[in-house]
């Protein structure tokens, strides 16, 4: 392939797009394409996303701009310096900001879009809608690269959402139902967390027990046709089944297992602190992808009376959770990714019936990233004075996806099997037709 000066770098097109060197309609190299091209090595073995839910300010959390004046930054001008020099978080973060060298900040992130749909879909799938086609999220991708098909052997589904489905669009996307994820339901702030089909409010392991008991007994054609083959495979997961209620499985949804300190230190009384407990335990287990989605970031009205409430609890949660799995060796393999949609306007509504209030805004967020081979300590991106633009580093949702697919070991300039037939990158990188800033070599 030849560069822009009519010189031959000696990659094929293919190596090119590895390498995320193809910007607009793919015609152009971009500087940040250092890297060889060599087999994909997986760093990552699971994924923490944190989604928040509805799209939470960039000024308010992660990429605070107190010189932008009260009706930008409001109440919170006095940022709080991390243990990284040079950068800062909204002073409700102060946790977070004594861990910075353990995730880095995206400030560069960018789509443009303002609706909720749309921008959940471009984010969590990093695909544009196209053509009709309705492309799975990174859970759902991952569970078929890393899941059942890939020789996954847990009984606790590949793919799983604490505690429901985001619902602004079907997650498995064209890849189906097989791989939608787990909904827990339930309260993971209760006892017992009630997780649909395997833990039973007021039904005790011994009942349970005396349950499959019964059952065997009353089963004489079982026993009688116990040779025939679709009678061993119901067999096999009839006991599959009760290992999810009985067994290991159920173990992992047991919160009271942790010690007081560690449900303590996560806040007992906390769905996001709680909901980063469970998700610990999961990838403990060996589970791929797990979602937690947390709610009520759509900051309308009256949004610092909001943020008083839920910056303290996502400071808690996530600086636990990175610390927590730093400490047992479980961070170098699994990716923390916290974020939402997008984020929300810089300049606040303080007119009626906002009174305060900040709305969607798709022009420029900031996403946080830790472990699984990523690097710490780092910002990728700046925005201007305000938080109004990206003026260095865009970073796309295809960007960000096709980074964490190549840390996870799979390919982003795959393939993934579409019922009709169409070819379907697992990342629209491969097409080199869409805008990017490329992968994240900087963290990489």
């Amino acid at each position: 392939m030849k560069n822009k000066l009519g010189i031959d770098s000696g990659l094929s097109r293919r190596d090119a797009l590895k390498l995320g060197m193809l910007g607009v309609a793919g015609m152009t190299l971009g500087s940040r394409a250092l890297a060889a091209v060599n087999p994909l090595t997986a760093k990552a073995r699971s994924v923490i996303q944190i989604w928040l839910w509805g799209g939470p300010s960039h000024l308010d959390t992660f990429d605070p701009k107190p010189d932008a004046g009260y009706d930008y930054c409001g109440k919170y001008n006095s940022p709080v310096a991390t243990n990284v020099e040079g950068i800062q978080l909204c002073q409700m973060l102060p946790k977070l900001a004594k861990i910075a060298d353990k995730y880095s900040l995206l400030r560069g992130m960018t789509h443009g879009n303002n609706g909720h749909e749309t921008a959940s879909y471009m984010v969590m799938s990093g695909t544009k809608p196209a053509d009709g086609v309705v492309n799975p999220s990174m859970g759902a991708v991952v569970s078929l690269k890393k899941g059942y098909d890939a020789g996954y052997a847990g009984l606790i589904p590949p793919y799983v959402t604490l505690t429901r489905p985001q619902g602004r669009f079907s997650e498995a996307g064209f890849l189906g139902s097989r791989y939608k994820p787990f909904a827990t339901g339930g309260d993971p702030t209760k006892t017992p967390f009630a997780v649909e089909g395997i833990v039973a409010e007021g039904i005790t392991d011994a009942r349970q027990q005396s349950r499959r008991d019964l059952l065997g007994a009353l089963d004489t054609f079982g026993r009688k046709m116990g040779s025939d083959p679709l009678v061993t495979k119901l067999a096999k997961n009839q006991a599959e089944a009760y290992s999810l209620i009985l067994g290991e499985a159920k173990q992992t949804f047991d919160l009271t297992t942790e010690s007081d300190a560690v449900r303590d230190a996560y806040s007992r009384n906390s769905f996001l602190g709680q909901s980063c407990l469970q998700a610990r335990k999961l990838v403990e287990a060996g589970v791929p992808f797990v979602t937690i989605n947390s709610p009520a970031w759509d900051t309308h009205k009256k949004h610092f009376e909001s943020m008083q409430r839920m910056l303290p609890d996502l400071d808690r949660a996530v600086s636990v959770l990175i610390n927590d799995l730093d400490e047992r060796g479980l961070l170098d393999s699994t990716i923390v990714w916290v974020g939402g949609e997008f984020g929300r306007t810089p300049k606040i509504g303080w007119e009626a019936p906002w009174n305060g209030g900040r709305s969607h805004y798709g022009k420029a967020f900031t996403h946080l990233i830790a472990g699984g081979g990523f690097r710490g300590g780092h910002v990728v991106g700046t925005t201007d004075t305000r938080g109004e633009n990206v003026i260095d580093r865009e970073i796309y949702p295809w960007d960000l996806m096709a980074s964490m697919y190549q840390q996870l070991g799979i390919d982003p300039y795959g393939t993934l099997p579409h019922p009709e037939g169409k070819l379907v990158y697992v990342s629209p990188l491969a097409s080199g037709n869409i805008e990017t800033g490329g992968l994240l070599q900087e963290i990489m």
